[in-house]
């Protein structure tokens, strides 16, 4: 599969991550919220430096948009791992009572201390880490209950910290996607593009689009391109496929069968669709961090 490089670093998210690091001094506990089709890639390997040992619950957003056998399969590697994932899906609520008990759960141990030396319990102070459109605005409104905080399935929405009250148990700190400066795996890099998990300045359509064709010929989801567009990805280049399409359904314009076809993954028309198994059960004896981004050979 060819690859190319994607770079991206706007500056709203350099100064909201200046901003976050500040903020994470007030923070309890920490939810990381990662895209349930890249859960490697979508993961910031920032994250355990920034939080050091403070408590993180680790959640899986986007459930929809994954068969359940393969949500299963990553539920076991977390959990050979060390890790707790929380399956969420905050577009239509699944998950999320379960994720306010994990959250004032991973914070009861402030309030113990507090106990301890005689002071009154206060709300649990969280924050929601992830790269941009991983949905984490439409989380916090489902955790609040009542739209909080603006949501929309694109990346950079969120362009400010701010604190959302919750309950009396708990505050959530909702925070703009924060991105690496840069990301050497070029695969995770694809992979977020196509999933839009960062913003289509950095990235060109077409090439992504091509990509993604190889990308879903090689993970053998050969049956979702070939019902929905009527050609085998195995017969040809990402690009002849791009190209292909364009030419018998889109008047030879390459640039809308690129759209199209990025659309198609991103909305959910081609079915639940992940571009990532978890790795070989073999590694977990490995000595890569929990969330270690993916290596090449990982989708």
């Amino acid at each position: 599969m060819s690859t190319y490089t994607i770079q991206w670093y706007p500056g709203h998210i350099a100064r909201a991550e200046r901003q976050l690091k500040e903020q994470l001094k007030r923070v309890d506990v920490v939810l990381e919220v990662l895209d349930a089709r890249v859960p490697l890639a979508s993961h910031h390997p920032d994250i355990p430096q920034w939080i050091g040992s403070k408590p993180r619950v680790l959640v899986l957003n986007r459930t929809d948009m994954v068969p359940p056998e393969v949500l299963q399969n990553w539920q076991t590697w977390f959990v050979a791992r060390g890790e707790t994932p929380y399956l969420t899906d905050a577009q239509r609520g699944r998950g999320i009572k379960t994720l306010v008990k994990a959250t004032q759960r991973a914070g009861a141990s402030v309030n113990q201390r507090r106990r301890d030396r005689g002071m009154r319990p206060r709300p649990v102070r969280a924050v929601v880490l992830g790269f941009p459109n991983v949905g984490k605005s439409a989380l916090i409104n489902r955790l609040v209950g009542r739209k909080v905080v603006e949501s929309a399935r694109r990346p950079g929405v969120t362009r400010q910290l701010k604190w959302v009250r919750i309950s009396d148990e708990i505050e959530l700190l909702d925070a703009p996607g924060v991105i690496p400066p840069r990301l050497d795996d070029r695969v995770a890099a694809l992979k977020l593009a196509i999933c839009e998990d960062i913003g289509e300045a950095a990235y060109d359509n077409q090439r992504v689009s091509a990509a993604m064709v190889e990308m879903l010929a090689e993970l053998g989801e050969v049956e979702v391109l070939l019902s929905r567009y009527g050609y085998d990805p195995r017969a040809m280049t990402g690009e002849s496929f791009l190209h292909q399409l364009a030419r018998d359904r889109y008047s030879a314009d390459i640039e809308r069968a690129a759209r199209q076809l990025l659309d198609d993954f991103r909305k959910g028309i081609l079915g639940p669709v992940p571009l990532e198994h978890p790795p070989a059960i073999a590694s977990v004896g490995s000595t890569r961090t929990p969330l270690e981004p993916a290596s090449e050979r990982d989708y």
